[in-house]
């Protein structure tokens, strides 16, 4: 082998390995937007279910709370539903997001009254937002990071069972 062969052959060697490093920079950010999207998808689902998991939580006690004690069992329901979100972890979740309604046949909202017998109950999480980008931040397609921040509102209805 001459010496200018040899040359040539370092020469690209050097040449590949930074083809390589730019290849590797540019699925690495690639990579990088979707294990983002993927983490603070699935926590925000998270989130979700739990939240739902607690509503269904909420009127399952509700629906068969005793007629003449309707009224307590709102306040109860409620910190029902703030126990179960709070030991799933749900971030930021207070009593003043969860809301207890009693509905009437037309799913109206009624008083919640001891001795007054509701159709239904419905319990739902109002006002609560999650920051998506909180954990790991959120790549925009000009490489920037972003934070956004979602309503989640799960609610559940059933119907009430009178209990005497």
């Amino acid at each position: 082998m001459n010496a200018h062969t040899a040359q040539l052959a370092q020469t690209s060697t050097r040449s590949q390995r930074g083809v390589a490093a730019v290849e590797f920079a540019l699925v690495l950010f690639l990579l990088m937007v979707l294990v983002s999207g993927t983490v603070e998808f699935g926590r925000t689902i998270w989130y979700y279910n739990s939240l739902t998991k607690a509503t269904r939580d909420g009127a399952r006690w509700m629906s068969m709370v005793p007629v003449d004690q309707v009224a307590a069992g709102v306040t109860q329901a409620k910190e029902l539903v703030f126990a179960a979100a709070a030991a799933a972890g749900v971030p930021d979740v207070t009593r003043a997001h969860v809301d207890v309604s009693c509905l009437n046949n037309g799913f109206a909202p009624v008083a919640c009254q001891n001795g007054t017998e509701p159709v239904y109950v419905r319990v739902a999480i109002t006002g609560y937002n999650v920051v998506m980008g909180g954990w790991i931040a959120l790549f925009s397609s000009t490489g920037q990071t972003s934070t956004r921040e979602t309503a989640l509102a799960p609610h559940t209805t059933m119907r009430y069972v009178a209990l005497n």
